[in-house]
Formats: structure tokens, C-alpha cells, sequence
């Protein structure tokens, strides 16, 4: 393992002095305390070491949660909000470019996947609007709170959207609490993010800010485990690093985990326009949202279900969640590390945020939303250039790495019957290498985890609410047209528009239908269906439903629909798809099922 540090002029001096007699500690700790492949550049905090010196796990403290004082009284780490000016982006304000500046504009887009050009005009300090719940003032917390490391993880990120990342959180978190902000670098190739970047940190209000670089692309997964690593205080807080947290968001995403050091607490996630870069609400005023899945593995939301809305005396107190998008989170380092950190079998990016929000609860933790801590977020609206896998494609040779992470999650976490139901919405998964997962396994046993039926009952019961137990496939895989060998194919479009056919390429995707005992014909998590007038659409399903109108007739190939009594078939001269009454000698209302085997899955 190889290290490389960067320390400032004190601390080189201190290391000077003391070498010949550390030489052998230091080489040791070294070596326990960083992966293969990563290098730290920035200032050595002294504090917290992990590794053989060991370091005190952060305790919990029953009992001791924030008090509310009522309306009108200020909490104990309420800022004095000011409001500042009219200059560009000030209270999360949009911000529109000048005509002449359009080229540039797009060339940006372009690159970032968002309007760089429209961010670089805004400070890197900016006002932001205060957009949390009134009673969320109105809290005192607890004043010896754990301290926090805030690991961002970036590849190719903008220098103004990242910079202003770090800035909110600086200037928005009390510095008892901010322990350090953890810079990861999943290997940018950016200019600006080379020599400049490490120029810039050196600056004294960069003081809590290090530098870790992967010396390889490992994707996000890997690169926060890396940070987690690194990271010297008693929490990790994950954060994407094109963010801006609001008025007093640390005190309560800290203050759950204080109280219970098993608890994965997140904040509420503000959108800021990919375009103009304004900050918005995602959520309706007065609304609880809680994450939660479908069998695919989806995230998806849900209102919070009044049995948990009861539990809670005043309406901004934290609340239980399932799961949670995955960008955003708290959790304490030495329970993350009990709890082996994220799978670091899995791959580049997707199904960490299930794998980790299971295995809290499954193993005697517990996650929760918390409504007053907020953070706004910037989703990508562009396609760009440089946040694309890159080497990573040929590092994993072709194979579909979130569909081989979801079947690690799935192989370990779920119990048999509900395996089965991840395999009917993704039948092409029981194809995939998922590797060794014994680890894994180990972990689930030793720590005498819980059952996933449990977790199902006693947590994300709302689950089955909207996504029910699913039936088995009865077919599953390409639908071939007698008369013109082509395949039913949803082409990329979203519900509700016509679908279409296409070309057979035996790759699933958008041609991968499946159609379940019930009658239900499906093509990912979407429907296919057909109205009064012989439109065929792809279409939401219908919420907490499982069946469906369609019957497939294997002695004469053909697609019934039992409401209609009539068959699917393309139309002869505009090669539409229609619902025409069933004709057993007409080729163009013949259909077959075709095996699919992806080009990673081909021997």
C-alpha cells in the first residue's frame, strides 16, 4: 500500500524531529489505514487515528434528544439568517445568461451535465432560501454532539459547483461539530482539478479540507469507502459534491445518531435547476416522504404511513425510512465499519443505498429522515462528457454492474421467497457473475441479522401497498412478429406513447417483455397496453396491482386480449401496432417468444 502525504510546514518540522524513533509506528499505521491505490494530499489532522493506535467508538446516549421550546424561541444553533442583495443566484434566486453568452453556455452543458457557465457567475458563497419546516427554529440540541467528516466524491466536477459545495458546508456547520471535509478525487482528468485544486486547498480557510486521489477509476462505491477510510471524526457525512446545505442542517442530522450511534440518519433534499441554478422544494409543504423500492429495484417514495407519522409529537422530528436515495446520509465511521463499510464487492455505481439500508436494519440499527436538516442537490439534465464511466467499461468488461451489484444485495439480504421476485422483474440477472460473496454472508451470520420477511412486516410494509408479491413469469424474453421478424420494443420512450418494433438484436433492454400467470405484460416496470380504439401504449401500471388482460395462446402463437377479445398484431401496411380482431392464418397476428442473451452473457 502506498501513501503519499502533503503535511503543512508545522507538522513536516514536528515529523523531522521525532523520524528516527517513529520511522517503524509510522510505516505501521500507514499500512492499516489506507487502501491499495490512494493517495492523501492535505493537512494531518492528529486526531482520531484509526488503525493499531486504535480510537474510541462514539457512544450513545439514550434519552437524549432535542428539545423543542416552542414557537417563537429560537434554537440553541440558529443562525441570524441574512439575506444578501441582488447579485447573481442570491437566495437561491435563478440566473439567466446574456444572449452572446450561448455558445459557451452549451459547450459547457456539454461537459458537465449541467449549466457550468450559469454557476461560475454565482458566488461560491451565496445566500440560500430557508425553506424548512417553522418549528424547525425552534430546537435545541444537544451540545456535545459527535464530530462530523463530510466526504464529497468527485470525478470531473466543476470547479465552482464543487468549491461551492465545500464553502456551504464551512460556512453552515458549527465548527465544533465540522470535523474535516474529505475531498475524494475518483481520478479527474480535468486540468483544474490537478495542480490548481491542491493549490487552492492550501489557502488557510481550506484549514479542515484534505485531498484523498484514487490512483485508478473506482467509481463511486469504492471511492466513498476510500473517504470513510480516510475520514478522522466520529461520522461520516456523504454528501454529492454539486450540493449547497442550507441554515443549520448539521445539528440535526447529528443529533439522531447521538442518541443512537446505530442510526443512518438523512437529510430532506432541495432541487437546484440543472439550468439556472434556482433552489427549489422537492417536496409539497407539509409533506413526509420515505424511501422505498419495487421489485427491480427502482427507489422509489412514498407518503410516510400514519403509523409512523403517530410515533412523533411534533412534526419535524426525524422519522423512520426504509431506504433512502443513496446521495446523501450520516451514519457513524465504527458502525459503517461494522457493517463492512459498503459491499466492496460491488462495482463502479447502484444498489449501495439498499445494500446499506438493509443491512442497518436487518442488523439492530435503525435509518431515519430528518425534516430539518436540508440540503439542495443539483440533478443532472444533459448529457456530458466527462462523467461518463470511462475506463471503468473496460475494467469490468462489458458487464451490467448495477444488475450484478443488485444481485449481490439480493443473494445476501433477501430471503428465498423474495429472491424470486427481484428474478421476475430482472430475469436476465440469474446470467450474471456475481462473484464471491461469502464475506458477505459471514457478516449476515455473525452479526446475527435479521430476517428480510422481518424487515418487510415491521418496516417497509408500505411496500406492498404499491408493489405487491409478484406472480412468476409464465414467458419471458424478445416478442417476434411472424411477418416481419421484428420485436416488440418500447424504443426508450416513457409512458404513456405508442410502442413500437424493431429490429430483433437478442440483447433485452427495451424489447425484454414479460408476461406473468396473471396476465400482466410488462417491459421493465412499465405495462403494455391497449385502449377501445386498438392503441397499444406503454403505461404506468396500475399501483398495487399485478394482473393483466393478456393471454398468449401457444397453438397458434398468438397475444389475446381477454377484455376485448381480440388479438395484438401489426398492421400490414403501417407496421403499427393495433388490436385486431383474431385471425389464427394471419402472420401479422403471430407472435413468438425468443430466448435473450446479452454479448456479456455469450460464451
Amino acid at each position: 500500500m502506498r501513501v503519499v502525504q502533503c503535511r503543512r510546514s508545522r507538522v513536516a518540522k514536528l515529523c523531522l524531529v521525532s523520524v528516527l524513533c517513529l520511522t517503524v509506528l509510522v510505516i505501521t499505521v500507514r499500512h492499516s489505514r489506507w487502501p491499495d491505490g490512494l493517495t492523501q494530499l492535505g493537512p494531518d489532522t492528529g486526531q482520531d487515528q484509526p488503525g493499531p493506535l486504535g480510537r474510541q467508538a462514539h457512544v450513545s446516549h439514550p434519552g437524549e434528544k432535542p428539545i423543542f421550546l416552542g414557537e417563537g424561541k429560537k434554537g440553541n444553533f440558529e443562525p441570524d439568517i441574512v439575506t444578501v442583495g441582488e447579485a447573481a443566484g442570491e437566495n437561491g434566486k435563478s440566473h439567466q445568461l446574456r444572449v452572446e453568452q450561448k455558445q459557451e453556455e452549451e459547450k459547457l452543458k456539454g461537459v458537465y451535465g449541467f449549466n457550468q457557465l450559469v454557476s461560475d457567475e454565482i458566488s461560491l458563497n451565496r445566500t440560500v432560501p430557508d425553506q424548512r419546516e417553522e418549528e424547525c427554529r425552534n430546537w435545541d440540541y444537544p451540545t456535545d454532539l459527535p464530530t462530523a467528516s463530510v466526504i464529497l466524491v468527485f470525478h470531473n466536477e466543476g470547479w465552482s459547483t464543487l468549491f461551492r459545495t465545500v464553502n456551504s458546508v464551512i460556512n453552515r456547520s458549527p465548527p465544533q461539530f465540522l470535523h474535516e471535509v474529505v475531498l475524494v478525487d475518483d481520478k479527474s482528468e480535468l486540468e483544474h482539478l490537478h495542480q490548481r485544486l491542491e493549490d487552492e486547498l492550501k489557502k488557510p480557510y481550506y484549514a479542515k479540507v484534505k485531498l484523498v486521489r484514487n490512483q485508478e477509476r473506482e467509481g463511486l462505491i469504492r471511492a466513498r469507502n476510500n473517504g470513510a477510510v480516510a475520514a478522522t471524526g466520529e461520522v461520516v457525512v456523504f454528501l454529492d459534491a454539486h450540493c449547497e446545505v442550507t441554515y443549520n442542517w448539521l445539528p440535526p442530522l447529528l443529533a439522531p445518531i447521538h442518541e443512537d450511534r446505530t442510526t443512518l440518519s438523512v437529510p430532506v433534499i432541495d432541487g437546484i435547476d440543472w439550468n439556472d441554478f434556482g433552489i427549489h422544494p422537492v417536496y409539497a409543504k407539509g409533506s413526509h416522504s420515505r424511501g422505498i423500492f419495487e421489485w427491480g429495484f427502482f427507489y422509489k417514495e412514498g407518503t410516510l404511513p400514519d403509523k409512523e407519522a403517530k410515533k412523533a409529537a411534533h412534526h419535524s422530528e426525524p422519522y423512520n425510512s426504509p431506504t433512502h436515495a443513496g446521495g446523501l446520509f450520516a451514519i457513524d465511521r465504527e458502525w459503517f465499519k461494522e457493517l463492512g463499510w459498503y459491499d466492496p464487492g460491488l462495482w463502479v455505481w447502484g444498489g449501495e443505498n439498499f445494500e446499506l439500508s438493509f443491512k442497518v436494519w436487518m442488523c439492530g440499527g435503525r435509518s431515519v429522515w430528518v425534516p430539518c436538516s436540508r440540503v439542495s442537490h443539483v440533478y443532472r439534465g444533459h448529457s456530458c462528457s466527462s462523467c461518463g464511466s470511462g475506463t471503468l467499461t473496460n475494467k469490468f468488461k462489458g458487464v451490467p454492474t448495477t444488475l450484478r451489484n443488485y444481485k449481490r444485495v439480493v443473494e445476501v439480504w433477501f430471503d428465498d421467497e423474495y429472491k424470486e421476485f427481484f428474478y421476475t422483474r430482472e430475469p436476465l440477472a440469474k446470467l450474471v457473475d456475481m462473484g464471491d460473496i461469502s464475506q458477505q454472508l459471514k457478516l449476515k451470520k455473525d452479526m446475527n441479522c435479521k430476517s428480510f420477511d422481518w424487515f418487510m412486516t415491521e418496516i417497509a410494509y408500505d411496500v406492498f401497498d404499491k408493489y405487491p408479491k409478484l406472480p412468476p413469469n409464465e414467458y419471458w424474453g424478445e416478442l417476434k412478429n411472424e411477418a416481419t421478424q421484428t420485436c416488440l420494443d418500447s424504443m426508450g420512450k416513457h409512458p404513456p406513447t405508442e410502442i413500437g418494433n424493431g429490429g430483433c438484436h437478442g440483447g433485452g433492454g427495451y424489447q425484454m417483455m414479460m408476461l406473468n400467470t396473471e396476465g400482466q405484460l410488462v417491459n421493465g416496470e412499465w405495462c403494455i397496453k391497449a385502449d377501445g380504439h386498438n392503441k397499444i401504449t406503454i403505461a404506468w401500471c396500475d399501483m398495487g396491482k399485478t394482473d393483466g388482460p393478456w393471454k398468449y395462446l401457444t397453438d397458434t402463437q398468438q397475444m389475446r386480449h381477454t377484455k376485448y377479445d381480440r388479438c395484438l398484431a401489426l398492421h400490414p401496411e403501417t407496421k403499427q401496432l393495433v388490436l385486431l380482431a383474431c385471425d389464427e392464418n394471419n402472420l401479422y397476428h403471430k407472435w413468438q417468444w425468443g430466448t435473450i442473451t446479452p454479448h456479456w452473457a455469450r460464451t
